[in-house]
């Protein structure tokens, strides 16, 4: 055996097999019960009361906006501008790319779908804002209880919100 992995006597506690396994144990704990308020994307802690809101959606244009899709994260219901706190989308105002505009039509093109595809629930956005720096109002859209933002995670349209935006391009 080489000399390099001879064992010498009794098992000794260094530093780093002290600190290691304890990083681990606190990873752990921040990953599983510290996290922040808000629910992931793949889980189901919303309410799963009946979902009451509905309208017809799309795509906004003119300056009059009631009911209709801005892009694939904000849109307006009833009058009110809403951010959806729980994704980000890319950009279709200004995009900073042809590959983020493609994307951030197709987030918008399919959000509108979501929205038309039945009764929704407007939830709060779980960090206990009720509004963004654009006085936008931060609610998470489900149906039964998920997320409609997921989808368009699953899709690849859109990413969770980790509080700034990324780069599509």
């Amino acid at each position: 055996m080489p000399r390099s992995y001879r064992r010498r006597g009794r098992w000794s506690l260094t530093p780093i097999g002290f600190l290691l396994p304890l990083a681990a144990l606190a990873g752990l704990y921040y990953w599983h019960g510290h996290r922040s308020a808000a629910p992931g994307l793949g889980e189901t802690p919303f309410s799963t009361a009946a979902d009451t809101e509905t309208g017809q959606f799309a795509r906004c244009s003119g300056p009059v906006r009631r009911t209709c899709v801005v892009d694939g994260d904000t849109f307006w219901y009833e009058g009110e501008k809403i951010r959806i706190a729980d994704i980000n989308t890319p950009e279709t105002s200004k995009p900073e790319c042809a590959e983020e505009a493609r994307l951030g039509a197709m987030a918008t093109k399919r959000l509108t779908a979501l929205l038309n595809e039945g009764p929704f629930s407007l939830q709060p956005g779980g960090d206990g804002r009720d509004k963004d720096r654009y006085g936008r109002a931060l609610r998470v859209v489900t149906r039964q209880g998920r997320s409609l933002g997921a989808a368009l995670v699953d899709e690849g349209l859109a990413e969770q919100w980790q509080g700034y935006r990324r780069d599509w391009c």
